[in-house]
C-alpha cells in the first residue's frame, strides 16, 4: 500500500477534529467536502458564516462546523488566555482581543486547549503566517529547540531507503540548523518515520565526508550533531556523517563505514542545511518521478501543518489526513 493511502486509513480508524483557518478558500471548501465525504476528519472552518456558505455553493459541507472567530463566545476566553501568554511580550489585553479575532490565530488557540486537534493552513497565507501564531500559542514540544519539515519520498521502482520509502529533513524551514538544532531535526524526523511512514528509522546525518574523509568545519558540524543525537536519543539507529551514497548503497556502506548500524541501509536523511535538504528533495522528485508528501511540520507541541500556496485540493485532503494521524501520536 501506498504511503499516503496507509496515512488516509490510519485518519479514517481514529479520526479526529482538524480546523481550517481560511474557510471560504475555494480549494480548502473542495478538500473540506471530500475530507468529510471520505469520513477522513471532522472539520471546523473558520471565518464568516454568509460568505463561507456562498462560497461553498454547489458542495455539500453541511457536517461541517463553521465558527466566525468575531462572534464566538469563546472569543474572551480565547483572548485572556492569548493575554496570558503574551503580556511580558508588551500585549495588552486588548490588543489580546482584537488578535484572537483572526482565524489565523484563532485556530492556533482552538488547537492548544484541545478544542481541536490539529490545523491546517497556507492555501492563501504565507509560511510566516502560519507559524507565527503556532510559535506564540502552541509552542514546540516538551525537549524539544527548533520546528523543522519533513519529507516522506516515495521512489517507484527503487530498493534503497525502505523499499523506496525516505525521511527528508529539513527541506523547508530552518536554513543553517547549527548543531543541537541539527540533533533534534534528526529526533523529529524519526518520529515521523514511525508516525506517518510507518518505518523503523535509520538515521543518516549527511554530509560531503564520510567517517573523517574531509577536514572542514561544516564536517564538524555534522559530527558534533550526530554526537549530540546519540546522546539524546540512544535508542535511535544513528550515523554521521555519512556520504550519500555511504548512507544508501550497501557495498559503498560497507566500504566507507565498515561496521556501521546505519551506512548502507539509511531510510532518514538528514540534510546539514536548507540549500541541500531542498535541492535534494527536488532532485529525486523531479528525475526520479517520486512522490514528495510535505513539508509536514515537526517539532510543534501539537500538529499544525502549512500548505503551499499553489496547492491542490487533494494535496488539502492529504495533509489534513497527514494532521489527523500527527494528532493520534500525540495523544499516545
Amino acid at each position: 500500500m501506498a504511503v499516503m493511502d496507509s496515512i488516509i486509513q490510519k485518519a479514517k480508524a481514529n479520526k479526529k477534529r482538524i480546523v481550517l483557518p481560511e474557510g471560504s478558500e475555494a480549494r480548502t471548501l473542495k478538500a473540506a467536502e471530500k475530507v468529510i465525504k471520505e469520513g477522513i476528519a471532522d472539520v471546523v472552518l473558520l471565518g464568516k458564516e454568509e460568505e463561507i456558505k456562498e462560497k461553498a455553493k454547489g458542495l455539500d459541507i453541511s457536517k461541517a462546523e463553521i465558527i466566525d472567530p468575531e462572534k464566538s463566545p469563546l472569543l474572551q476566553k480565547y483572548a485572556e488566555e492569548y493575554y496570558n501568554l503574551r503580556k511580558n511580550k508588551g500585549v495588552t489585553e486588548e490588543q489580546a482581543y482584537q488578535i484572537m479575532k483572526d482565524p489565523m490565530y484563532y485556530g492556533c488557540m482552538m488547537v492548544k486547549l484541545d478544542d481541536v486537534d490539529g490545523m491546517v493552513s497556507g492555501a492563501i497565507h504565507a509560511t510566516a503566517d502560519v507559524f507565527r501564531p503556532a510559535f506564540q500559542i502552541v509552542k514546540t514540544a516538551a525537549g524539544v529547540k527548533v520546528v523543522s519539515s519533513a519529507f516522506i519520498m516515495e521512489v517507484p521502482n527503487c530498493t534503497y531507503g525502505s523499499d523506496g520509502v525516505f525521511i527528508f529533513a529539513d527541506c523547508a524551514i530552518n536554513p543553517n540548523p547549527n548543531e543541537e538544532e541539527l540533533a533534534a531535526i534528526a529526533i523529529a524526523s524519526a518520529h515521523t518515520a514511525k508516525v506517518l511512514a510507518g518505518i523503523e528509522p535509520r538515521i543518516a546525518m549527511l554530509s560531503f565526508s564520510t567517517k573523517g574523509s574531509a577536514n572542514h568545519e561544516l564536517v564538524d558540524k555534522v559530527k558534533n550533531a550526530t554526537k549530540i543525537a546519540k546522546e539524546l536519543a540512544p535508542d535511535l539507529l544513528i550515523d554521521g556523517e555519512l556520504q550519500l551514497d555511504a548512507a544508501i548503497v550497501k557495498e559503498v556502506g560497507e566500504l566507507k563505514a565498515p561496521g556501521s548500524p546505519v551506512a548502507g541501509n539509511a531510510n532518514v536523511l538528514i540534510f546539514p542545511d536548507l540549500q541541500a535538504g531542498n535541492i535534494g528533495y527536488k532532485l529525486v522528485q523531479r528525475l526520479a518521478k517520486a512522490n514528495a508528501i510535505g513539508p509536514i511540520s515537526q517539532g510543534l507541541a501539537k500538529p499544525i501543518n502549512d500548505l503551499s500556496r499553489g496547492c491542490s485540493v487533494e494535496d488539502i485532503v492529504n495533509v489534513i489526513a497527514i494532521t489527523c494521524v500527527q494528532a493520534q501520536g500525540v495523544q499516545k
